[in-house]
This record gives C-alpha cells, sequence and structure tokens, in this order.
C-alpha cells in the first residue's frame, strides 16, 4: 500500500499491473480488497489503481462528514501521484456518487466510466434523514449492529441463502471502519448533491453494471442512467445484489474486459 496526504486525511492506495490506468472505486462501507476478485481479470492488461475511500479501510476519515467533493478531490491527487492524465474509471455505489461529482469537476482526467450499483439521484428527505439517524445511532451502539443490519440491503437474496462465505467477507472488509467513519461517511452521502441533470453530460463511454437483486440500487436506475447517457451501455447482473462485483465476479469482470478492451487508448 502506498499513501499521500490530501488536505486534512491521509489516503492509502495499492497499485497493479502495467497498462492503461483503471481507478476502481470500492462500495461503503468496505475498502479496495472488494475489488479483488474482479482485479485478477484485468491486471494482466491494465494498471489498477485501487484507493481505500476516505474513512475505508486504512485510510483516514479526516475533519467533518465526508462531502463527494472531498472524495473527487482526494482522487484528482490519487491520479497526480500515480503520474496518470486521464484514466478509466470504474465505481461501485459510494464510488459511483464519487464519479459523478469528479465528472462535474475534473471531466478532462477521464476516459471512460463504469457505474456499478449506484444511482444519480440524491436521497430524499426521508432517506436523508434515514442515513442521518443511522450516524446519530453508529456512534451510540457502535459497528456490529450497523454491519448486521446493513447485510441484507447490500448482498442480494441468492448471495444471503447460498454464499455465506462472500457475506462473512464483506463483514470483514466493513469492520475496518470505526463507528466515527462510518457516520461521517453517511453524514456525507446524505449532503450529496443530486446529478441526475449531469447524466446528458456525460460524453465518455459509460457501462452502467446493476445487480438483478440490488434492491438500494435497481435496474430501474440504471435504465435511467442509460436513457441519459449518450451512448450508454446497461448490463444486468444475475443473481447479484448492490455488491455485484463481490457476489458474481466472473460476470462482472467478463463485462468491465469487454468494454474496457473496447476503448481506444491514445
Amino acid at each position: 500500500m502506498q499513501r499521500l496526504r490530501s488536505d486534512d486525511a491521509e489516503i492509502f492506495y495499492e497499485i497493479r499491473g502495467k497498462g492503461p490506468p483503471v481507478v476502481l472505486l470500492h462500495p461503503f462501507p468496505c475498502h479496495h480488497e472488494f475489488w479483488n476478485p474482479v482485479a485478477a481479470a484485468l491486471d494482466s492488461r491494465y494498471r489498477l489503481i485501487l484507493p481505500d475511500l476516505r474513512g475505508h479501510g486504512d485510510s483516514e476519515i479526516g475533519e467533518g462528514p465526508a462531502l463527494m467533493q472531498k472524495h473527487a478531490s482526494d482522487i484528482m491527487r490519487l491520479l497526480d501521484a500515480a503520474g496518470v492524465g486521464k484514466a478509466a474509471f470504474v465505481g461501485c455505489s459510494i464510488g459511483g456518487y464519487i464519479l459523478f461529482e469528479f465528472w462535474r469537476r475534473f471531466r478532462e482526467r477521464v476516459s471512460s466510466l463504469a457505474l456499478c450499483d449506484t444511482r444519480p439521484q440524491s436521497d430524499t428527505a426521508e432517506g436523508r434523514s434515514n442515513r442521518l439517524k443511522a450516524a446519530a445511532a453508529v456512534l451510540e451502539q457502535g459497528t456490529e449492529p450497523f454491519i448486521e443490519s446493513m447485510i441484507p440491503k447490500l448482498m442480494g437474496r441468492t448471495t444471503m441463502a447460498t454464499r455465506p462465505d462472500l457475506v462473512d467477507g464483506a463483514r470483514a472488509m466493513m469492520r475496518k471502519m470505526s463507528a466515527e467513519d462510518i457516520s461521517l461517511v453517511l453524514r456525507g452521502m446524505a449532503e450529496r448533491p443530486d446529478s441526475v441533470a449531469d447524466l446528458k453530460s456525460i460524453d465518455a463511454p459509460t457501462l452502467i453494471v446493476i445487480g438483478e437483486e440490488d434492491v438500494l440500487s435497481t435496474v430501474a436506475d440504471g435504465e435511467l442512467m442509460r436513457q441519459n447517457i449518450g451512448g450508454g451501455q446497461l448490463k444486468v447482473v444475475p443473481k447479484a445484489g448492490h455488491y455485484a462485483p463481490w457476489e458474481q465476479p466472473e460476470a462482472v469482470r467478463t463485462v468491465l474486459r469487454q468494454f474496457l478492451d473496447s476503448i481506444p487508448t491514445k
């Protein structure tokens, strides 16, 4: 793991492989090892840059809520530290939220986008309220009740029923976050802006990947993105929930590899 200082937080990241750069942004509340099952099919052809997002894994949270603007600045500094001009980006869940912000601010650094199990809408008033309640509760009750409440939302019903090993692996990643980390990341997500109006501005090649059983970012959310992003492709992954790349890595790495291989490199 390498590290860099981004404003008030130290950010850890790993680089694997050689070739055109691909930045992979993991979902909340785990860390960069989320991508391990997918990375094995990519690092023979691509230079993979895998950060622990602010507040996740080994990366520090900094002061105050982990706003999307902070995350986007972290990723920009990571590109500079790695000597990368433009990159392909893959973001799952909060990783996708960050990519919408990154596109608004730094689109000249984006060669392509893969948006996995994410949605462009901001939280509804009820959703925001629930996030803020969870942010307060985790500080009072600790991380275990929060993690256990999230597992059935993050994992598809097929994974829950047939792959306890994948559930346990996800749980282990989540346990690296402290209660404060979880709380401040939740608060940052609650404050994220709506990105629906930005979809039509996305002119980079874009792949949308949604788990068929995802109850947080649904196939309908994927279809909304496909309809509004010019040339966007939507792939639905059977027997997968919100953590589709973790739950069905063979299917996801196949569509990711095909997509990345189709993009001309300069």
